[in-house]
């Protein structure tokens, strides 16, 4: 395949309530999205990236779907526990949270913000190309990231895997919790990839090619 070019960072400070600001919920419905990032009842981050919802109680019988877009602006939806006297952390990355619900009413106040965590778009490798593949990763300012695959699909006819649902290997060394330009070679490709931005104020770009066989 040709080189695919992907970005991650520089992201905006995160705040633990700039999406919903602490409020209870009395019964089963929707949580008010009325942080400094909402309007309209639409909250919008300034890039895809993880969020947190914080209970001051115990809501770990409580459960919580979040609905909201992606960075193609495609709709996605994931659903999690509540957490106790914590957070409780979606893994999809948001670029608009347009509702998060419980299922029934919340033990104490709650309430929603960002994170200093952001994936960059997936990278889709070619199961009919060689299995060799490469990655280069260039980081701008300060930043950690690890790089992340998976051979879940959540487009397959047979087994297809919802997105919040797949397995992402965050153990491919050497890229992991790196800090600086690297470069990688991985004798088998998976299906997916990504740059997992774990925190830092900078931007990682990830650089990716997949060898063909040439006929002699």
């Amino acid at each position: 395949m040709r080189a695919i070019s992907v970005s991650v960072g520089p992201l905006a400070s995160a705040a633990n309530n700039n999406i919903a600001t602490s409020q209870t919920l009395a019964a089963a419905g929707a949580l008010n999205l009325n942080g400094t990032l909402a309007s309209g009842g639409v909250a919008t981050l300034d890039t895809p990236r993880r969020i947190l919802i914080h209970s001051t109680g115990n809501d770990t019988s409580l459960t919580w779907t979040i609905v909201g877009t992606n960075w193609a602006g495609n709709a996605i939806s994931e659903t999690i526990a509540g957490a106790n006297n914590g957070d409780a952390a979606p893994v999809l990355d948001y670029l608009t949270v347009t509702s998060i619900t419980g299922n029934k009413a919340a033990a104490a106040n709650v309430y929603v913000g960002t994170t200093t965590i952001a994936a960059s778009p997936w990278v889709r490798f070619d199961e009919w190309a060689m299995p060799a593949a490469g990655a280069q990763f260039q980081v701008t300012g300060t930043a950690n990231f690890t790089f992340q695959a998976s051979n879940d699909d959540p487009n397959s006819l047979i087994n297809s895997v919802s997105p919040y649902s797949m397995v992402w290997d965050s153990s491919i060394s050497p890229a992991v919790g790196v800090t600086a330009n690297m470069t990688i070679t991985m004798p088998s490709a998976p299906l997916w990839g990504r740059v997992l931005l774990n925190s830092g104020t900078g931007s990682v770009k990830g650089v990716f090619t997949q060898y063909y066989q040439t006929a002699v």
